[in-house]
């Protein structure tokens, strides 16, 4: 998608400093974080929610498993961590490109906030 700002930072057209980078995804820290620690995980293939994956596409599993790399690497797996997947305009989803928001390095009340 050519005006997709996700797109553009996980094939690096918009310069970010990436925390993690593979075949499949980036992963950048959030830009109004919500948490001491909040890192984006993004496809770089534009799906523009989870609503798009394709059955037998492991892209999110693949998501949530660099989650827990980086969660180990930044130091907060030990006390936890918040995983969160917006979906649509009334889930929260501001940015229409699938993303994982992994927040951390504070204590998390539910409802998230």
């Amino acid at each position: 998608m050519d005006d997709c700002i996700f797109c553009k930072i996980a094939n690096k057209e918009i310069p970010t400093s990436l925390v993690y980078e593979d075949d499949l995804v980036a992963a950048f820290n959030d830009l109004s974080p919500q948490a001491p620690v909040h890192v984006l995980i993004v496809p770089k293939k534009h799906y523009q929610s989870v609503l798009e994956v394709p059955e037998g596409d492991a892209i999110v599993a693949h998501m949530f498993h660099v989650a827990s790399k980086l969660a180990k690497e930044l130091g907060i797996a030990e006390k936890g961590f918040r995983l969160v997947i917006n979906t649509g305009k009334d889930g929260g989803q501001s940015v229409p490109h699938l993303h994982l928001h992994m927040t951390g390095g504070r204590e998390h009340g539910w409802p998230a906030g």
